[in-house]
C-alpha cells in the first residue's frame, strides 16, 4: 500500500526529511488552477517538478459554481474547465483527478433526485472521453450525508460508475465518509475494483491515531478484494502537519499491519 498526505509541495517543503510516505496529493482548483491562465499555474508546476515527493492524485475537482446537477448545467462551461484541468494534470505526471465537489452536484431543493442522478451520469459521460484523452483516471467519491444529498454511499458510487461505463471512470473508497454515514466494511466486497482510497477519522475528520479510531474492519476488507493501491490521509490538522503527519502515518502503518498489509 502506498500511503500519501494532501498536501502541496510549498507545504511539503516544511516537513522534514526523509519523508516517510510515499505520494502527496494536491488540489485541483489551488494548484492545477484550471479557471487561471498558464502564468499563474507555471510556477506551481515547477515547485511540484522540484519536489521530493510526486503528486500522481488530486482533488477538490469542481468549484461549487460550476453545476453538474440542477437546472442551470452548463455543459460547454464543464468541458472546456475539465480540459484544462486534465491536460494540466498530465503536464505534471498526474493521472488520478477525485471528483467529489459537494457544491457542484448538491441537488437544489425541489429537484428530482432521479433526473440528478441522472445528470450526474452525464457529466462523467462528458468528462470521461476527456480524461481518457489525457491518461487521466476521474473517480467517483461518495460524500457524506451531511456534505452532500447525491452518491453518498460507495454502492451508490459504484452504481454511478457502472452508469457512466468507460475505461477512465473507476470509484474512491474514503473510510472518513464510510464512518460517517454508518456504512458497513462488507459493503467494500459489493463494489467494483477501487482505483483510489482516501480516510480520517469520523469524529473532527481527524487524522489517524488522534482519537483511536478503528480502521482495521475496512482495511481487511480492502485487503480481501485485493486493493493494494494509494491510500491519502485526507484530515483536518489540528496542529497542522509539520506536528501530526509523521505520527498519523505511524498509527496508520501499525493498523494497516494488523489488517495484513
Amino acid at each position: 500500500m502506498q500511503l500519501g498526505l494532501c498536501l502541496d509541495p510549498a507545504t511539503l517543503a516544511t516537513l522534514p526529511s526523509p519523508h516517510p510516505f510515499d505520494f502527496i496529493e494536491g488540489h485541483v482548483q489551488n494548484f492545477l488552477k484550471p479557471e487561471s491562465p498558464t502564468a499563474d499555474f507555471a510556477p506551481l508546476a515547477a515547485a511540484l517538478r522540484a519536489s521530493p515527493r510526486p503528486m500522481p492524485a488530486a482533488n477538490c475537482f469542481l468549484p461549487a459554481t460550476l453545476k453538474v446537477v440542477g437546472p442551470a448545467v452548463d455543459s460547454a462551461a464543464l468541458a472546456h474547465y475539465t480540459h484544462t484541468a486534465f491536460r494540466r494534470a498530465r503536464e505534471v505526471g498526474l493521472s488520478v483527478i477525485v471528483f467529489g465537489s459537494g457544491g457542484a452536484r448538491q441537488i437544489p431543493d425541489g429537484f428530482s433526485p432521479a433526473r440528478a442522478f441522472e445528470q450526474y451520469v452525464e457529466a462523467l459521460k462528458l468528462f470521461a472521453p476527456l480524461a481518457h484523452a489525457q491518461s487521466i483516471t476521474l473517480v467517483v467519491e461518495p460524500l457524506n450525508r451531511g456534505e452532500c444529498n447525491l452518491v453518498n454511499t460507495i454502492v451508490e458510487g459504484d452504481e454511478a460508475v457502472r452508469r457512466a461505463d468507460h475505461p477512465a471512470v473507476k470509484l474512491l473508497v474514503d473510510l472518513f465518509h464510510m464512518l460517517r454515514n454508518g456504512e458497513s466494511p462488507d459493503d467494500i466486497l459489493r463494489v467494483s475494483p477501487i482505483h483510489h482510497a482516501h480516510l480520517a477519522e469520523n469524529k473532527d475528520r481527524a487524522a489517524p491515531g488522534v482519537n483511536g479510531e478503528d480502521f482495521r474492519p475496512f482495511l481487511r476488507a480492502l485487503k480481501k478484494v485485493g486493493y493494494n493501491g494509494r491510500l491519502t490521509i485526507e484530515c483536518v490538522w489540528k496542529t497542522g502537519p509539520v506536528h501530526e503527519a509523521y505520527p498519523s502515518l505511524a498509527a496508520l502503518r501499525a493498523q494497516l499491519a494488523d489488517a495484513g498489509y
